[in-house]
């Protein structure tokens, strides 16, 4: 047999002949079980997104490839905290999705802010936004490589807005 990734092996599936009415299911329950497997993994590993600009500096740079992971709107007041990078739906324009990092979390309403101030648009601008527009909590750098690192919830870096 060979061997893909660790500990996963290629199961030969033809070593006996499949029989009508009895191979079909077996095949439709390995087809489910497939799907599910990789509905669930893209669950957990969230998103990839790729950063634009400059307003996230030095926190993030442009072109820094992200794994974001997605939060069911009803629990996005729950877990979003005050600190993290998260994305969110921009209120100006909905089909463009913005990384920030959250000031403050209230009733029902989030508030962004970019760790660049002179060069973020912004809660500032736009003032707080619907909670149910975070999409998901920036996980992990990817790359480049020499960059790459879990991104932890925490303060922005000096001179950036401060949280409140």
């Amino acid at each position: 047999m060979d061997r893909i990734g660790a500990g996963m092996h290629v199961v030969p599936t033809l070593s006996r002949p499949v029989r009508r009415g009895r191979g079909r299911p077996a095949l439709v329950r390995a087809v489910l079980a497939s799907a599910g497997v990789a509905a669930g993994a893209v669950l957990l590993a969230g998103t990839r997104v790729v950063v634009e600009g400059d307003s996230m500096e030095p926190t993030l740079a442009e072109g820094d490839r992200l794994v974001v992971v997605r939060l069911p709107r009803r629990l996005v007041p729950v877990l979003v905290r005050r600190g993290q990078l998260v994305t969110a739906r921009d209120p100006r324009r909905p089909a463009r999705l913005l990384v920030k990092r959250v000031a403050s979390v209230g009733p029902g309403t989030v508030e962004l802010t970019g760790d660049n101030p002179a060069r973020s648009t912004d809660s500032r601008t736009f003032g707080p936004v619907a909670a149910a527009s975070v999409r998901g909590v920036v996980a992990y750098r990817y790359a480049p490589a020499g960059r790459a690192g879990l991104l932890r919830a925490g303060s922005p870096p000096r001179g950036g807005p401060p949280l409140r």
